[in-house]
């Protein structure tokens, strides 16, 4: 669905910020002027500005956003200091219309800015107050944990010989080094090992398309974590996504009508004489239809006598 409203002064004044916290869902499929692709739908927003940092004070210009919901009694006297201003703030929840008072944000992260923001502590970060559809993203997240894993699943080695005898050796990662010199294993050797949980950032992804009032996004292709996880999407140029809403409506009126139907279907025979055009669908010419519909009638040669037929 694309963004109602947006326009050239819209993403200049408003979108100074680009970046919002997000949580990861389900992954679907859109369609983009005909063509199936595969989307992640990710939960992006709202997000609460909980601090501002300015270029006389830290050093820098920052933005810190506070996503998701935790209990006060879970988080710590400072933390609450900390988060104390950002309370006031009406922001929407995944699980409440307004914020609860026994609850502050889950995820706090730091979006860097290259000049200073015009936001104040406790304002609103929507989804659509960041990208537009068609934008070109990053994403951010920690990727799934696969536990302690061997070198043919973590490094894709191809094992050993399954024949003469080494019946043990299928997936053992073989030499690590050689012998006295060096006389020892090198950093950075591909062994067994814990596998995953690590951060990742998937680029030149796509933004299909954009539900202000919700703030579910899709998102070509897959990104990284579990269902739930937090994800950091960054908007890193301005694209353009052109037939999403003519496609969007297709999909959702199902069917075509019987006039697109009609204009869309061609007859096999258009164009050839009469007498072929049965011939051309897979029939007979003598079986083609006539004008009246009604199949032509076919002579039958009579059998000669004795039971057989003359094929002379």
């Amino acid at each position: 669905m694309p963004v109602e409203g947006a326009s050239g002064a819209f993403f200049c004044e408003k979108k100074m910020i680009n970046a919002i916290l997000a949580s990861k869902g389900k992954m679907g499929a859109a369609f983009v002027k005909g063509r199936r692709f595969a989307v992640t739908k990710v939960l992006a927003g709202p997000c609460v500005v909980i601090q501002v940092k300015k270029m006389e004070k830290d050093g820098y210009w920052a933005v810190q956003l506070g996503f998701g919901e935790r209990r006060i009694k879970n988080i710590s006297k400072a933390m609450q200091g900390h988060l104390k201003l950002s309370q006031n703030s009406k922001v929407k929840t995944q699980s409440s219309n307004l914020k609860s008072q026994n609850t502050l944000p889950r995820f706090i992260r730091e979006v860097r800015l290259e000049e200073e923001p015009k936001m104040n502590v406790g304002d609103e970060v929507k989804a659509s107050d960041v990208f537009n559809v068609g934008d070109i993203v990053s994403v951010y997240g920690i990727s799934k944990g696969k536990g302690f894993q061997g070198v043919v699943k973590r490094w894709g080695f191809a094992g050993g010989p399954r024949t003469h005898g080494q019946s043990d050796r299928e997936r053992a990662p073989g030499s690590i080094g050689q012998g006295t010199t060096p006389g020892r294993v090198y950093k950075g050797k591909h062994m067994a090992g814990r596998m995953g949980g690590d951060s990742v950032t998937v680029k030149n992804l796509q933004v299909v398309s954009i539900e202000p009032e919700t703030g579910l996004i899709e998102i070509s292709g897959p990104v990284p974590g579990d269902t739930g996880g937090l994800l950091k999407i960054t908007r890193t140029a301005k694209g353009e996504l052109e037939g999403i809403q003519e496609v969007a409506a297709q999909v959702v009126e199902g069917e075509p009508s019987s006039a697109e139907a009609t204009e869309d279907k061609v007859p096999a025979d258009a164009g050839l004489p009469a007498g072929k055009a049965g011939a051309v669908a897979g029939k007979p010419a003598d079986e083609a239809p006539t004008e009246s519909g009604a199949p032509a009638a076919t002579k039958e040669v009579p059998a000669a006598k004795g039971g057989q037929s003359d094929k002379s």
